[in-house]
């Protein structure tokens, strides 16, 4: 019965509906469970489909989850080097980053722990392919840095830390929401942890009044 449940589900479904069903299942398990602990067998029975199916539109469990990186940062990456595009000053870029940061983890809540656990595990799937996309985010930031150098707006600063410092710390507040949330509904968080939005622009001013160059002086 089961059987012939899903086999109808898949043909409403049609060959789109089957790939999407197992990004999203694949990328809630993996978030939760890393790329080891997700088993094909679990993404292809909590999607709905017979676990072939993983291997006809992926070419596998690795190439699933390669596909699911691949098309958040893509899409991440594609969004923040829009904003060099435009001729705003670089402390106005810098705002525009964290928000456009924050909402993309909004939209794609599994994408930051996903992207913890790959780092933490020595980044054994981030190839040649995928680490282009990585590498995209870093350029955006440096890009934003150092024309705020240039024009004397942002204190000399090194790209680089600065980097860690910010996606270091807006990845932080979204892999521990779950934890978070757990321990508010139990009544165990001692303290009042602000919505995304306001921790967006906790980011912005802390980062723009961090790298502001000294006023000069008479």
């Amino acid at each position: 019965m089961q059987k012939a449940v899903r086999s109808r589900v898949r043909v409403r479904r049609g060959s789109e509906g089957t790939r999407q069903a197992l990004l999203t299942t694949g990328a809630k398990l993996f978030a939760e469970r890393g790329f080891d602990g997700a088993r094909v067998d679990e993404i292809a029975r909590k999607a709905g489909v017979n676990k072939a199916m993983i291997s006809y539109h992926f070419g596998g469990k690795r190439k699933l989850y390669i596909a699911i990186l691949t098309a958040t940062l893509t899409d991440l990456a594609s969004r923040l080097k829009a904003l060099l595009e435009t001729n705003d000053p670089p402390a106005t870029l810098l705002r525009r980053f964290v928000s456009t940061f924050v909402e993309a983890m909004q939209q794609s809540p599994t994408v930051p722990a996903i992207l913890v656990r790959e780092l933490l595990s020595g980044g054994r799937h981030v190839d040649r392919h995928l680490l282009p996309h990585f590498l995209a985010l870093f350029a955006v930031v440096r890009e934003i840095v150092e024309r705020g150098v240039r024009d004397g707006s942002f204190r000399s600063v090194h790209p680089t830390l600065t980097h860690f410092g910010l996606i270091g710390s807006l990845l932080f507040f979204f892999i521990t929401a779950p934890v978070r949330e757990r321990l508010q509904r139990e009544g165990k968080l001692p303290m009042e942890v602000p919505p995304a939005d306001a921790f967006a622009r906790h980011t912005q001013e802390l980062m723009a009044r961090g790298l502001a160059a000294a006023p000069s002086r008479a």
